[in-house]
């Protein structure tokens, strides 16, 4: 009888995602991880002249040539990661980027350190490789950030990778320099692999970010133009790995999807080249916003650490999936703790990509709740 792999079998379809088939379309959204601002004016119009001058063909593998030039100027200028075109990749969005490492470099049996929570993504993409997620407890007594000392606890021999996202999805939470840098030098020290998930590196309040890349060679950045752009269904990432990773990588992308968007790829240049005002008044308005939705959560009674990135709150309730159910019913789509790791047993997750507006009366909702 035909029947799917067993390595599909470990996997499930996204929470998230059957929160919105399943919820009242006309509930707020508080569930959704993606801004809901429009694309910015100038790479709207460069994705336009690229439809009209007919850039609707393949594009080389790793993408366009001048896209990845600008690229390496980015990482150079905002990440302190001295790197060069032949190391960079532009991808299916940061999705199909995180895809490409685990299938690249992880193997049945090895053991890949997730902090726990982390973005469900993740730990599917170890198990469609057969290999074991390993977490490291992001504690509330460290504002849910992830410390060197807990993940030096979690390293044995069978040690493959750790899996880094700073911001985080799903708590906001920004790792410090010193974390950053000590897990970099951790890498080196045990030699395994850092997989660091950049995508939400420029939504963040009052601290500055830091890349592992700028501390070791050990490290693969990911990154993309969804978040911060608000480019989230046009479906452009990139990937910097040094030489000894990048053909292994590309063997993967190659198969997969050969190459990215070529409209995207040149919404992606206009948007490295092009004024970044955008940008900064969206993480202002994100700010406002998170300010908002944390001190309405603490009147109500419940504990929430303060993100310093991304646009998720995390707050502690007592029964997740009661909250999640009554709060939906109530006409606000929220998303169960769970999915994000075990430490999601008493945590819901919002986001506040939707409207001042919208949130404040998506917090009376569940006031009244």
């Amino acid at each position: 009888m035909l029947s799917p792999a067993m390595r599909t079998k470990k996997v499930e379809l996204s929470q998230i995602r059957k929160m919105f088939e399943v919820t009242n379309p006309n509930a707020i959204n508080l569930g959704i991880g993606e801004p809901d601002f429009d694309i910015p004016e100038n790479i709207k119009r460069a994705m336009n002249n690229a439809i009209e001058n007919n850039y609707s063909h393949y594009t080389p593998n790793k993408g366009y040539e001048e896209l990845r030039e600008e690229i390496v100027k980015k990482l150079k200028k905002d990440n302190n990661i001295d790197t060069n075109i032949n190391n960079i990749i532009v991808t299916t969005g940061g999705s199909e980027a995180i895809y490409m490492c685990a299938q690249a470099f992880f193997d049945k049996g090895d053991e890949i350190l997730l902090p726990d929570p982390s973005f469900l993504s993740y730990p599917a993409c170890i198990d469609l490789c057969e290999s074991k997620t390993v977490a490291v407890d992001c504690k509330m007594e460290n504002d849910l950030k992830l410390k060197v000392e807990d993940v030096q606890e979690k390293i044995t021999d069978k040690t493959k990778a750790i899996i880094l996202n700073s911001p985080c999805n799903p708590t906001g939470a920004v790792m410090d320099k010193e974390d950053i840098k000590g897990i970099a030098e951790l890498a080196e020290d045990y030699d395994f692999l850092v997989i660091s998930d950049e995508i939400y590196e420029k939504i963040i309040y009052g601290k500055k970010h830091y890349s592992p890349g700028a501390f070791s060679d050990n490290v693969i950045t990911l990154n993309g133009f969804s978040k911060a752009y608000a480019m989230t269904g046009i479906r452009i990432g990139y990937i910097n790995a040094s030489e000894r990773f990048n053909e292994e990588l590309l063997k993967i992308h190659q198969y997969c999807t050969a190459c990215a968007n070529s409209i995207g790829q040149m919404g992606a240049l206009e948007a490295l080249r092009g004024p970044q005002d955008s940008v900064n008044n969206m993480v202002k308005e994100f700010e406002k916003r998170r300010n908002l939705i944390v001190k309405r959560l603490k009147e109500m009674g419940y504990t929430c650490s303060k993100p310093e990135g991304a646009f998720y709150v995390y707050p502690e309730v007592e029964n997740p999936m009661e909250f999640v159910s009554k709060a939906a019913e109530a006409g606000v789509i929220t998303v169960p703790g769970l999915p994000f790791g075990a430490n999601g047993e008493k945590h819901i997750r919002m986001s506040y990509a939707n409207s001042y507006e919208n949130i404040a009366k998506a917090m009376d909702i569940l006031e009244e709740v």
